[in-house]
């Protein structure tokens, strides 16, 4: 889960590795206690987009170029997908991986990313648009 939203910001397996790391060294330092499942799956998903969101923001990264980084899919619609999620801004590539690979409500979404719940309807909806407009191009 943690992996996965790190790939889904950042586009990298590394930079994936990197935030996963970070995430658990924090879980571990800090060692918080939680109501539940629910509260430390919220708690790590938050962790894990403010330190993407960090790195993404590092005058170090915007200083380098990124190597492809290419999973192979066996299932052509897969890899299309991808490629099209790919293509979003950063910003609606987070919201769409919460919502659908995660299986967060909008208000879980709104509260792991630090913003207002009409934002992330808002961008949920610009994020479909813009997906079944790659998806209808590349057919």
């Amino acid at each position: 889960m943690v992996y996965r939203l790190a790939y889904a910001q950042l586009r990298s397996r590394r930079d994936a590795d990197d935030i996963f790391q970070e995430v658990f060294l924090r879980y571990h330092r800090a060692a918080p206690s939680f109501a539940g499942e629910e509260h430390r799956k919220a708690w790590l998903l938050r962790v894990t987009a403010n330190c993407a969101k960090s790195l993404a923001a590092s005058p170090w990264r915007r200083r380098t170029v990124p190597l492809e980084d290419v999973y192979a899919y066996t299932d052509p619609e897969e890899s299309g997908l991808d490629a099209a999620l790919a293509q979003l801004p950063p910003q609606y590539r987070s919201v769409i991986h919460l919502c659908y690979f995660e299986g967060c409500s909008t208000k879980e979404t709104a509260q792991i990313l630090g913003r207002r719940s009409s934002t992330v309807r808002a961008q949920l909806t610009r994020a479909r648009q813009m997906l079944a407009q790659l998806l209808k191009e590349e057919l």
